[in-house]
């Protein structure tokens, strides 16, 4: 069956999340949600972000699951992946402050991430400091 290993439950768990995903903001680009009040248009925010920490506990739970050379080079991947991330989201940032760049919405951040994560998994190739 398709969730029997820990990369099969990965792939099923991301696929869930991201269908939930996909089709709340799919609604919201059709104006499903154009009329929403103050209080909804918060839920719909949290509700929108809730797929995103889901995904990010499914890729958690993949380390998990997986023996001692997957976790471990997952990690390490995942750690390169979160400082690039965040060292290229803050220099835009000042690049907005300092020098008039075009304004880019914080949840950016997210698929940011997950580019810097395919970056470090071509170059990170071993669980070794």
């Amino acid at each position: 069956m398709f969730a029997k290993t820990p990369e099969g439950r990965y792939h099923l768990r991301t696929t869930l999340f991201f269908l939930g995903y996909g089709s709340l903001n799919v609604a919201a680009i059709f104006g499903a949600f154009d009329d929403i009040t103050r209080p909804g248009a918060w839920l719909f925010a949290l509700a929108v972000a809730a797929p995103v920490a889901g995904q990010i506990w499914a890729a958690l739970e993949l380390m998990r699951e997986s023996d001692e050379f997957v976790r471990a080079l997952m990690a390490k991947r995942f750690i390169v992946a979160s400082g690039l991330a965040m060292a290229l989201f803050s220099a835009w940032g000042f690049a907005e402050s300092y020098a008039d760049a075009p304004h880019a919405p914080g949840w950016l951040i997210y698929p940011l991430f997950w580019i810097c994560f395919g970056f470090a998994s071509c170059t990170v190739r071993t669980s070794r400091a």
